[in-house]
């Protein structure tokens, strides 16, 4: 992904903010690094390639750099800006595969919070005790000013979310690539497997990245239920469970020699052990008794 388009200003709507708005603009912010101005837009913001307008002024036309869905019709498919600004980056349908909480955010922010409940099949009330007072209060910071300016704290908020949103779609997506010539798939018996990845150069970072997107796209998810990967404080191994899966249960191995952490509640444990012949015995541990 590339982006050249000359931008020297973004302009979104007053009033209220939500995170359809302020994500589009963090996206933007990170890609271009000009002022946002929180006011309705005018017909020379609308005709200039060099504003970029979202989620205000009645048009969708990423050639001129204007991101709004509201003229859209009741029926259209649930968008919204933050949709319309990730397809002009070019990677929506990465963004569409590795976050899950972007197509609940499309609906949210077109269907209103009952339809979304309805459409994730929870009650009502399910979706406003997920509110976080960390979204409430960027929303209402970013929306309290008309003005945001490179340097300044919501400011360089919005640089964060969207140079990290931008980099986790584009790193998962190489990742996984990596992914294909690394990981291994172990049988462990009882129609379950686990899924390995070894210590190397190609996989930096947080060591665990990409796994469950991994086992997502080889359909294994109901087969899947350990992942072992490296321990980025150490050098040995951490153990997971997938999903949550019951029939593994890491408690079982604490008391093991190699094992120097494993959770009273079974779903992950920490081993000094490298060697793939005892990491495959201390699964094979967890199992015995869980499945």
């Amino acid at each position: 992904m590339s982006f050249q388009q000359k931008i020297r200003s973004i302009v979104t709507h007053p009033g209220g903010a939500h995170k359809d708005d302020f994500l589009a603009c963090s996206l933007m912010v990170a890609q271009a690094g000009v002022v946002v101005e929180r006011r309705e837009p005018n017909g020379d913001d609308l005709a200039n390639k060099e504003v970029c307008v979202i989620d205000v002024g009645g048009e969708h036309n990423a050639e001129r750099m204007n991101f709004d869905h509201h003229q859209f019709p009741r029926d259209h498919p649930p968008v919204c800006a933050i949709t319309l600004v990730l397809q002009h980056l070019g990677i929506y349908e990465d963004a569409r595969d590795f976050c899950d909480w972007l197509e609940p955010a499309e609906w949210f922010d077109t269907r209103g919070p009952k339809d979304t409940a309805a459409w994730l099949g929870v009650e009502r009330d399910v979706v406003s005790k997920l509110f976080s007072p960390i979204d409430g209060s960027v929303l209402r910071r970013f929306a309290g000013q008309e003005r945001h300016a490179p340097g300044e704290t919501i400011y360089e908020v919005m640089r964060f979310v969207g140079e990290d949103l931008l980099g986790f779609v584009t790193t998962l997506k190489e990742r996984l690539t990596i992914l294909e010539d690394h990981a291994e798939i172990w049988e462990l018996g009882e129609g379950m497997k686990a899924v390995y990845v070894g210590r190397s150069d190609a996989l930096q970072g947080e060591p665990s990245m990409g796994l469950h997107h991994y086992i997502v796209r080889k359909e294994m998810e109901k087969e899947v239920v350990a992942m072992v990967y490296p321990d980025r404080r150490g050098n040995g191994y951490g153990m997971s469970r997938y999903n949550d899966d019951q029939r593994m249960d890491f408690s079982l191995t604490q008391g093991e020699p190699d094992v120097h952490f494993a959770h009273a509640r079974g779903f992950v444990a920490k081993t000094s052990a490298v060697e793939t012949e005892r990491l495959r015995a201390l699964l094979a541990l967890a199992a015995t008794v869980a499945s």
